[in-house]
């Protein structure tokens, strides 16, 4: 079967590595399409050499843009790979401008989409990711879930067909790497940190980092914290920070802006970490694998199993809370629930779609 991946976002590079494996390990030709939407070395090459990936067969090299003329000219010239290769399946992951364009593209060509991460909802119309998961999951024809309620989330939507609960690939790529990190990573040297010392914080979503207003509350309520905070720091977050001239103030504080971690410096980071601050839905993910408590820095999650026992709190841009839970809250009693399957996703993924 010639089947045809697209990426084009770190986490989606996460999610490819162990389905890639699997793919080849069962004899299927891939071609790999990077659109090019995460570019930097530190975003995008640094995952290809760490996790084992091929190296794309085409790059697009799309990079940054408005969501309709990114999402746009992914779709263009995604047309045009397709209909020069002609491949039986078109595999797409998560819910970025290059998920939407991948399954439009593949979907206008006659060509099945398989959505890995499919039914995932967060039910907040402000996202532009919720819209690409919605239009996505509505296009494709196998939809891979990671978890009951995204299954169930489909079925509310009228979605009966070709949905399968396989679990998430993210947790087989940290079963698979985490044991290579502790062992390679030296970033907790290299940062002069103590294991369980330091907060662990990400911060890239749109409605976090575009207006100054948001920004500079989330980089207010880190910078009062009198704990060493390190923010691995997305390229789009550094340059609104200097767009708005923040954290220019002067004032002491505990707060280090890094350059974005490797794949393997993260999970070695979390693992490590005190308490973790994200919007990131797959560092949410992360933290509960590693059973490290974590606040959600956004009003909502789509990943639901994540707040049981305590593990994930919601905190939204609110400092009081913030300060709170990082000052006062307790360690769960009860572990992490295995709800995202037994890390072996990809190969349940691939034996679906080798069927078809």
């Amino acid at each position: 079967m010639r089947v045809l991946t697209v990426v084009g976002a770190r986490p989606q590079f996460i999610k490819a590595a162990p389905l890639s494996l699997a793919l080849r390990q069962a004899g299927h030709q891939e071609f790999l399409l990077h659109t090019g939407q995460h570019y930097d070395y530190g975003m995008s090459q640094v995952f290809f050499d760490e996790l084992g990936l091929p190296e794309a067969n085409i790059n697009l090299d799309v990079r940054s843009g408005d969501h309709g003329q990114q999402t746009g000219q992914m779709l263009i010239q995604i047309e045009t790979v397709l209909q020069a290769q002609k491949p039986d399946c078109v595999i797409v992951f998560g819910d970025t401008n290059s998920t939407l364009a991948g399954a439009l593209a593949a979907v206008k060509l006659h060509i099945p989409v398989a959505h890995i991460e499919s039914g995932l909802r967060s039910f907040n119309r402000q996202m532009p990711e919720e819209h690409n998961r919605i239009l996505t999951d509505h296009c494709a024809d196998l939809l891979f879930c990671p978890t009951q309620t995204a299954v169930e989330n489909l079925h509310r939507e009228g979605l009966a067909d070709g949905i399968h609960l396989v679990g998430d690939p993210m947790l087989d790529a940290v079963l698979m790497f985490s044991k290579v990190a502790q062992k390679k990573s030296q970033i907790i040297e290299t940062l002069g940190l103590q294991k369980g010392n330091y907060l662990l914080a990400t911060i890239h979503r749109a409605y976090n980092t575009d207006t100054p207003q948001a920004l500079s509350a989330l980089l207010s309520a880190l910078q009062a914290l009198n704990e060493t905070v390190i923010l691995p720091i997305h390229p789009r977050t550094r340059k609104k920070i200097a767009d708005f001239g923040l954290l220019d103030t002067g004032k002491p504080s505990k707060l280090r802006l890094i350059d974005p971690l490797s794949y393997l410096d993260m999970l070695v980071m979390e693992q490590n970490s005190r308490m973790i601050l994200t919007d990131s839905g797959g560092v949410q993910k992360e933290a509960y694998f590693f059973a490290v408590p974590c606040l959600t820095l956004r009003p909502e999650t789509e990943w639901l199993e994540t707040l049981e026992n305590g593990w994930n709190t919601i905190v939204g841009l609110n400092a009081e809370k913030i300060h709170h839970h990082i000052r006062y809250a307790t360690r769960p009693n009860q572990s992490p629930r295995p709800a995202f399957g037994n890390g072996q996703s990809a190969q349940e993924i691939v034996k679906i779609i080798s069927s078809k």
